[in-house]
């Protein structure tokens, strides 16, 4: 018994430093799920990545099969023309890592690009037409995930886009609405105009929209890989047809595009780790902060109002930290250890007043603001533990509205991301400053937040488009999980945001009710209701302890959830 206690008190923790030192995990691998799950913004995507799990695919294989069908069908939210964060976990050795693939600025780009002669923004210059356009990181993200996690070959995880681009998808409701909203700029660009519209007019509820050029350059992708988009015939279309419309790109723009593995985000809130995307995206900096904010007070002990009022305070710091410091690391230094930090969110904890709202106008900052709008996520669980949490965009809907003749690649308006002048806001109402400012090869930041979060009770893959609301409904899901819920309810969840400037809490019809709303009033805050719904939440929840499986689409949007 005394040779068992020794050997227990100085050889484990030896052979504990070894294993660690060798990479090896100190406990047995997880009880995989009982079930595989999806959810995506559309049907048809969401089917096209069960049907690559039921090929042998795993969830990095169904991760490039819904991405390129949301490509197809879903145009007005990402595509091939666009780019996006795809959060990853592999089971077999518990890897966490983001899969960048966002946007670069052309390298002729330059910082006022979008301004006059007198210093002011040019209104639309960074929206609409090609000159918006930052180079797509979506075709050499899908190859990527693929060729170094993926099961199958690319071209197996493409097959199902390349059909619904040749067969085509029934326009929605959904789609006519942001047709109609971006339809001048459609009209501006004739192969745009011919894949989307009809006879340069919406088309009929139920229409078909075929894609014939956008189904060859998925099989050249799937032919030739990442090579097959951004060399070659191809990808001398795309430069032409961006230049002969007044944009700037260049073949080197195209040939030095790469996508960037970087770790993500990580924190803590009350026994839940938090894994999110890190910069550029903004999204799991400015959600760990306010999560670390949050921590000091027990929310479910709070009335409604001084819930709501805390959290409203959380969001508006984390959101002015956003502005002033966040940006593309690879160009600027980004302090993301001190934002994330538990003593910096006590810092900024200890600045909000219990019973009054804190006046944005008392923190550094900008101006005022505008809008917000559109993109597309979708959550994966296979049924290794595999998981993939993907926020994809092209920006406002439809993108740029552009789309080079003979590609079918609608490109983004990811420009507009950027902050074109400190202090001005973007067209999600976003403020920035120098860290987010234009410069060649640079990657905008972003709003995306792909996240997961795990505790013994269980994990959930969750995530949602939404302009510069996302980081606010990402908080509100995961404080719903974390209280209680699950991934029905965390999709449902009422949606209320600040994000510093404007000075006011935006929400969703029936978010606050009349009570609630005056309590707000009385502490301060001012208040806008929008005139409905926003958002499109995709949510996947392992029940660990029970090792069940629970997949919900936003009762918001027209997406589609299933468990196999």
């Amino acid at each position: 018994m005394m040779i068992h206690s020794l050997l227990r008190r100085h050889c484990l923790p030896f052979f504990s430093a070894i294993l660690l030192l060798c990479g090896m995990p100190l406990h047995a691998a997880e009880t995989p799920p009982a079930k595989a799950a999806i959810a995506s913004a559309h049907p048809l995507a969401t089917q096209a990545g069960l049907s690559v799990l039921g090929a042998g695919g795993n969830a990095f294989d169904a991760a490039v099969a819904v991405s390129a069908a949301l490509a197809v069908v879903e145009p007005m939210g990402s595509g091939l023309g666009g780019g996006g964060f795809w959060l990853l976990h592999r089971a077999e050795d518990r890897r966490d890592v983001m899969i960048d693939g966002r946007e670069r600025a052309p390298l002729a780009a330059t910082r006022d690009m979008y301004l006059d002669k007198n210093g002011a923004v040019i209104p639309g210059l960074s929206v609409d037409g090609p000159l918006a356009a930052a180079i797509p990181g979506t075709p050499a993200a899908l190859a990527h995930l693929a060729r170094h996690y993926g099961r199958l070959p690319l071209a197996k995880s493409l097959a199902p886009a390349i059909a619904l681009a040749r067969n085509g998808f029934a326009v929605d409701e959904h789609y006519l609405k942001l047709a109609q909203f971006r339809l001048t700029a459609l009209r501006a660009s004739p192969a745009a105009a011919a894949i989307f519209l009809h006879q340069d007019a919406l088309p009929d509820l139920g229409q078909l929209i075929k894609q014939a050029d956008l189904a060859h350059t998925l099989a050249t992708l799937a032919e030739q890989g990442r090579d097959g988009f951004y060399q070659g015939p191809l990808a001398e279309r795309l430069v032409a047809g961006v230049n002969s419309a007044g944009g700037i790109w260049s073949l080197d723009d195209l040939a030095q595009y790469e996508v960037v593995e970087r770790t993500p985000v990580t924190g803590e809130y009350r026994g839940w780790r938090v894994i999110s995307a890190a910069p550029p995206s903004s999204g799991g900096v400015a959600l760990i902060s306010m999560l670390n904010m949050l921590a000091a007070y027990d929310l479910d002990k709070l009335d409604a109002a001084t819930r709501t009022h805390l959290t409203v305070e959380a969001m508006r710091r984390a959101y002015r930290d956003r502005a002033e410091y966040l940006g593309d690391p690879d160009f600027v230094k980004v302090p993301v250890e001190r934002l994330i930090h538990p003593l910096y969110a006590a810092g900024l904890r200890a600045t909000i007043h219990p019973e009054r709202a804190t006046p944005s106008a008392l923190l550094p900052g900008g101006e005022e603001p505008t809008r917000g709008a559109d993109t597309s996520h979708f959550s994966v669980l296979d049924r290794e533990g595999n998981r993939v949490a993907a926020t994809l965009s092209v920006n406002l809907p439809f993108g740029a509205a552009f789309v080079p003749p003979g590609t079918g690649v609608l490109l983004n308006d990811e420009m507009d991301d950027f902050s074109a002048k400190p202090g001005t806001p973007n067209a999600y109402g976003l403020v920035g400053f120098d860290a987010n400012a234009i410069a060649p090869g640079k990657r905008p930041l972003s709003s995306m937040s792909p996240t997961f979060i795990e505790s013994e009770r269980g994990i959930a893959i969750l995530g949602t488009p939404g302009g510069s609301r996302i980081i606010s409904m990402v908080l509100l899901s995961l404080l719903d999980i974390v209280h209680g819920g699950d991934a029905v309810s965390s999709v449902a969840v009422k949606r209320f945001h600040h994000q510093f400037l404007p000075d006011l809490i935006q929400y969703e019809p029936g978010a606050l009710d009349e009570k609630l709303a005056a309590a707000l009033i009385a502490r301060g805050h001012a208040l806008k209701q929008g005139n409905r719904d926003y958002g499109n939440m995709q949510t996947v929840w392992w029940d660990k302890v029970r090792n069940t499986v629970q997949a919900a689409s936003d009762p918001r949007g027209g997406g589609a959830a299933e468990v196999r």
